[in-house]
Protein backbone atom coordinates (compact mmCIF):
# COMPACT_ATOMS: atom_id res chain seq x y z
CA UNK A 1 0.00 0.00 0.00
CA UNK A 2 2.73 2.24 1.03
CA UNK A 3 3.92 1.75 -2.42
CA UNK A 4 1.55 2.72 -4.20
CA UNK A 5 0.97 5.68 -2.20
CA UNK A 6 4.73 6.95 -2.91
CA UNK A 7 4.28 6.37 -6.90
CA UNK A 8 0.91 7.86 -6.95
CA UNK A 9 2.91 10.93 -5.17
CA UNK A 10 5.60 11.41 -7.71
CA UNK A 11 2.77 10.68 -10.43
CA UNK A 12 0.76 13.55 -8.87
CA UNK A 13 4.05 15.81 -8.48
CA UNK A 14 5.25 15.08 -12.35
CA UNK A 15 1.58 15.41 -13.60
CA UNK A 16 1.35 18.78 -11.85
CA UNK A 17 4.82 19.89 -13.37
CA UNK A 18 4.26 19.14 -16.66
CA UNK A 19 1.13 20.90 -16.77
CA UNK A 20 3.09 24.38 -16.31
CA UNK A 21 5.33 23.54 -18.59
CA UNK A 22 2.43 22.68 -21.36
CA UNK A 23 1.04 26.40 -19.96
CA UNK A 24 4.38 27.66 -20.61
CA UNK A 25 4.94 25.87 -24.21
CA UNK A 26 1.45 27.02 -25.34
CA UNK A 27 1.44 30.69 -23.80
CA UNK A 28 4.98 30.86 -26.33
CA UNK A 29 3.66 28.89 -29.05
CA UNK A 30 6.09 26.30 -29.29
CA UNK A 31 5.42 22.45 -27.85
CA UNK A 32 6.73 21.21 -24.75
CA UNK A 33 9.37 19.41 -26.00
CA UNK A 34 10.65 22.27 -28.17
CA UNK A 35 10.65 24.31 -24.60
CA UNK A 36 12.74 21.64 -23.09
CA UNK A 37 15.04 21.51 -25.91
CA UNK A 38 15.77 25.32 -25.68
CA UNK A 39 16.32 25.35 -22.24
CA UNK A 40 18.78 22.58 -22.46
CA UNK A 41 21.01 23.91 -25.49
CA UNK A 42 20.72 27.53 -23.77
CA UNK A 43 22.09 25.97 -20.84
CA UNK A 44 24.78 23.85 -23.13
CA UNK A 45 25.59 25.83 -26.25
CA UNK A 46 26.99 23.84 -29.05
CA UNK A 47 25.64 20.63 -27.41
CA UNK A 48 25.94 17.47 -29.76
CA UNK A 49 22.19 16.65 -30.95
CA UNK A 50 23.24 12.91 -29.08
CA UNK A 51 23.83 14.52 -26.25
CA UNK A 52 21.02 16.87 -26.27
CA UNK A 53 18.47 13.72 -27.61
CA UNK A 54 20.25 11.96 -23.96
CA UNK A 55 19.46 14.75 -22.06
CA UNK A 56 15.60 14.85 -23.48
CA UNK A 57 15.17 11.41 -22.60
CA UNK A 58 14.47 10.53 -26.35
CA UNK A 59 15.60 8.93 -29.69
CA UNK A 60 18.36 10.78 -32.02
CA UNK A 61 16.08 10.82 -34.86
CA UNK A 62 12.81 12.67 -32.43
CA UNK A 63 15.29 14.81 -31.73
CA UNK A 64 16.60 16.04 -35.04
CA UNK A 65 12.60 16.22 -36.14
CA UNK A 66 12.31 18.43 -32.75
CA UNK A 67 15.88 20.76 -34.12
CA UNK A 68 14.49 20.68 -37.87
CA UNK A 69 11.17 22.24 -36.79
CA UNK A 70 13.45 25.06 -34.43
CA UNK A 71 16.14 25.81 -37.44
CA UNK A 72 13.09 25.99 -39.18
CA UNK A 73 11.64 28.87 -36.98
CA UNK A 74 14.93 30.46 -36.51
CA UNK A 75 15.13 29.73 -33.04
CA UNK A 76 18.08 27.32 -33.30
CA UNK A 77 20.89 26.62 -35.98
CA UNK A 78 22.77 23.91 -36.61
CA UNK A 79 26.58 24.07 -36.39
CA UNK A 80 28.98 22.40 -38.46
CA UNK A 81 32.79 22.31 -37.55
CA UNK A 82 35.10 22.38 -40.50
CA UNK A 83 37.74 20.31 -39.25
CA UNK A 84 34.35 17.30 -38.71
CA UNK A 85 31.59 17.46 -41.34
CA UNK A 86 29.94 14.73 -39.61
CA UNK A 87 29.34 16.04 -36.41
CA UNK A 88 26.69 18.63 -35.86
CA UNK A 89 26.26 21.02 -33.02
CA UNK A 90 23.16 22.69 -32.00
CA UNK A 91 22.59 26.30 -30.47
CA UNK A 92 20.28 29.33 -30.13
CA UNK A 93 19.91 32.07 -32.35
CA UNK A 94 19.00 35.44 -30.94
CA UNK A 95 15.26 34.75 -31.13
CA UNK A 96 16.01 31.50 -29.87
CA UNK A 97 17.51 33.25 -26.47
CA UNK A 98 14.87 35.73 -26.98
CA UNK A 99 12.29 32.72 -26.15
CA UNK A 100 14.60 31.14 -23.64
CA UNK A 101 14.09 34.76 -21.46
CA UNK A 102 10.75 34.52 -22.08
CA UNK A 103 10.26 30.69 -20.62
CA UNK A 104 12.04 31.81 -17.08
CA UNK A 105 10.51 35.26 -16.84
CA UNK A 106 8.21 36.21 -14.44
CA UNK A 107 4.94 35.30 -16.44
CA UNK A 108 6.30 31.22 -16.61
CA UNK A 109 3.22 29.57 -14.25
CA UNK A 110 5.94 27.14 -13.89
CA UNK A 111 8.60 29.96 -12.54
CA UNK A 112 5.88 31.28 -10.36
CA UNK A 113 5.47 27.75 -8.69
CA UNK A 114 8.83 27.22 -8.45
CA UNK A 115 9.20 30.30 -6.85
CA UNK A 116 6.72 29.80 -4.11
CA UNK A 117 7.98 26.50 -3.04
CA UNK A 118 11.54 28.25 -2.19
CA UNK A 119 9.69 30.72 0.17
CA UNK A 120 9.15 27.42 2.23
CA UNK A 121 12.29 27.47 5.07
CA UNK A 122 14.99 26.70 3.57
CA UNK A 123 15.80 23.61 6.12
CA UNK A 124 12.52 22.24 4.68
CA UNK A 125 13.91 22.35 1.02
CA UNK A 126 17.51 21.16 1.80
CA UNK A 127 15.35 18.29 3.30
CA UNK A 128 13.76 17.58 0.40
CA UNK A 129 16.78 17.46 -1.69
CA UNK A 130 18.32 14.78 0.16
CA UNK A 131 15.29 12.66 0.01
CA UNK A 132 14.70 13.22 -3.27
CA UNK A 133 18.70 12.28 -3.64
CA UNK A 134 18.16 9.42 -1.39
CA UNK A 135 15.10 8.20 -3.52
CA UNK A 136 16.97 8.69 -6.83
CA UNK A 137 19.72 6.76 -5.47
CA UNK A 138 18.28 3.61 -4.69
CA UNK A 139 15.94 3.62 -7.55
CA UNK A 140 19.37 3.93 -9.85
CA UNK A 141 20.91 1.48 -8.04
CA UNK A 142 17.78 -0.68 -8.03
CA UNK A 143 18.09 -0.25 -11.68
CA UNK A 144 21.89 -1.02 -12.33
CA UNK A 145 21.15 -4.30 -10.48
CA UNK A 146 18.23 -5.64 -12.79
CA UNK A 147 20.68 -4.65 -15.79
Amino acid sequence: MLNNEILASFWRINKAINKLIKQDADRLGITVVQLKAIYIIHLNPNISLGELAERLMLTNSTVSGVIERLVHSGLAERIIPQEDRRSVFIDLTEEGKAVFEQIVSSESKLVKKLNDILELPEEEISHLLRLHQIVLTKLSSEEEQGS
